[in-house]
């Protein structure tokens, strides 16, 4: 019989996955012990369990499927908390595996003991203690289920070291499907629901739809597209949702919210119907949401019912697949007339004035930002790190076929750097490139030694202004620019730290080397920082 950390990676070779992320410890050692003799499944040591949890979430959001992350127990498993709660509040389906001390010594507060369970309780789907090797089968099999179905989102699995020893006493077998209790997500759409939707579209004369995280991650761009495109309805989207459509097409205004685009929440404003898709519509997205609902009619569509309505009251709410529901509308009779509503849209975005000033010197971020993506190929991958660089990334960015992640629920600096390395492992042939401040970048540059280990030749750009960017900017503006804690200075010295891990290292620090300096940045084989100058001074709006 197989013990069972066997039976754990037997579990995982099951689910098909072959890259995982994490770092080990005696409590999760016959976890390692195991894996040691499974070569097909390729373990990532990265240098801090956070980034573990981060990398997987790249991971996962480019495969569109569950990745793992792997700790010890106490400070290693502590450490990934940031990272879960990053992943639940985007959504992003995980499996935490957390060694733990042995089942005799819980609760009686022995070395490195740390109660997962309850530390976790409220940054994760559904969390398991694993008290019995023969359980671990089906609960690996319910925690991938419960992950990638539904709202999407981590779940944890905490198995004491003894545990992973335990033989099993009957023989490994998998479960082929999975019935939990008080656990059946709901996917197609409410008839009933779907009629009134359809009524409402058709009545409206101002329908605007407003995408989301959940569009992606429920997969269904292409089918929100091609709805779009049919019934010529135009489209805005949340900071999540960037990517649903292309900047450049016809129907896409922007993305809403206190640092979108002016002319996307007016368009919000002069809808009489707005189709939330896969969205909470947050305090950043819609700042006043009980302005709207007062002005026009909402549909709110989405696959947690939990949703619905927290944020903005809708008049139609309807829960289910993105790709279940899109399928539907796109084989009802929908018969509306848009082109004056197009018009104006148009001519919302072609009087819109944008009255921000950026100095002069140095790097214009927003410059930066359109040259960089620009120059991206098509299909590349653009992370955003959070602060000031999210805001210029999410309001500049050029979206052609690639994709664009970042954290938008929990806004968690330092996500880029691992998140972009799980990017690159996912996709190996796609342009990778993570955009952060020189404050995010230093709480996470402890893993530029994953990236030279693994030979990942990941695109690393730094916006430097020496200060925790949007904290002074907030400073600035609330506390009459008494500047306190938010100084980084000149540190590190980026040339020396790019050569000690075998990274090239480019630098701009004007506009008219952008250019230039991009090229050969984005031309390098290996992996590589580019540096770039900004003024201290510039402000996000």
């Amino acid at each position: 019989m197989i013990n069972g950390a066997e039976a754990m990676v037997e579990c995982l070779k099951a689910e098909g996955i072959n890259r995982i992320f994490g770092i080990p410890g005696v409590a999760i050692a016959p976890f390692y012990e195991a894996l040691y003799h499974h070569p097909e499944i390729t373990h990532v040591l990265v240098r801090q369990e956070q980034a573990a949890g981060h990398a997987a979430s790249g991971y996962a959001r480019i495969t569109r499927k569950p990745a793992v992350c792997v700790t010890s127990s106490g400070p290693g498993a502590t450490n990934l908390i940031t990272a879960l709660a990053t992943a639940y509040a985007d959504s992003i389906p995980l499996i935490a595996i957390t060694g733990q001390v042995d089942s005799q010594l819980l609760g009686h507060d022995v070395f490195q003991e740390a109660d997962m369970r309850g530390a976790t309780e409220s940054f994760v789907k559904y969390s398991y203690l694993v008290r019995n090797a023969n359980d671990i089968p089906r609960i690996f099999r319910e925690a991938f289920h419960i992950a990638s179905t539904g709202r999407t989102g981590p779940v944890l699995i905490d198995v004491p070291c003894d545990i992973q020893k335990m033989e099993l006493s009957k023989a490994f077998a998998y479960p082929e499907t999975v019935n939990i209790r008080g656990y059946k997500p709901n996917i197609i759409g409410n008839g009933q629901q779907m009629a009134k939707v359809i009524a409402a579209i058709n009545r409206a004369k101002k329908p605007l739809i407003c995408a989301g995280g959940g569009v992606i991650l429920g997969n269904g761009e292409k089918l929100v597209r091609e709805f779009c495109e049919k019934n010529q309805i135009p489209l805005v989207s949340t900071m999540m949702g960037i990517g649903t459509v292309a900047k450049a097409h016809p129907l896409y205004f922007g993305m809403l919210g206190n640092n979108g685009k002016p002319y996307a929440n007016r368009a919000v404003a002069n809808a009489d119907l707005l189709m939330i898709v896969g969205a909470r519509v947050a305090d950043r997205a819609v700042p006043r949401p009980e302005n709207l609902e007062k002005s026009l009619s909402v549909i709110h569509i989405d696959i947690d019912s939990a949703e619905i309505g927290k944020m903005l009251g809708p008049t139609i709410p309807l829960v289910g697949d993105i790709r279940h529901i899109f399928e539907a509308l796109l084989q009802a009779d929908i018969h509306i007339d848009t082109g004056k509503w197009i018009e104006e849209l148009e001519n919302f975005k072609k009087t819109t004035v944008d009255h921000r000033v950026f100095s002069d010197r140095l790097v214009n971020p927003m410059t930066l930002v359109q040259t960089l993506s620009e120059k991206m190929e098509d299909t590349a991958i653009y992370v955003a790190d959070v602060g000031q660089n999210q805001l210029w990334s999410a309001d500049n960015y050029v979206m052609k076929d690639g994709r664009f992640l970042t954290t938008g629920g929990m806004g968690t600096m330092g996500y880029s750097i691992p998140a972009a390395i799980g990017a690159k492992m996912a996709e190996p042939d796609k342009q990778v490139v993570a955009v952060c401040g020189d404050g995010a970048f230093q709480m996470s540059m402890f893993e530029l030694a994953t990236i030279a280990v693994n030979k990942v030749p990941l695109k690393i750009l730094v916006m430097r202004n020496q200060y925790l960017g949007l904290v002074r900017e907030h400073q600035e503006k609330v506390y009459q620019s008494h500047y306190s804690g938010v100084e980084l200075h000149a540190y590190p010295h980026y040339e020396d730290l790019a050569r000690a891990y075998d990274m090239a290292c480019f630098h701009a620090s004007s506009n008219e080397e952008l250019d230039g300096e991009l090229d050969r940045f984005l031309s390098s084989k290996e992996a590589a920082i580019m540096v770039c100058d900004i003024d201290s001074a510039n402000n996000t709006k």
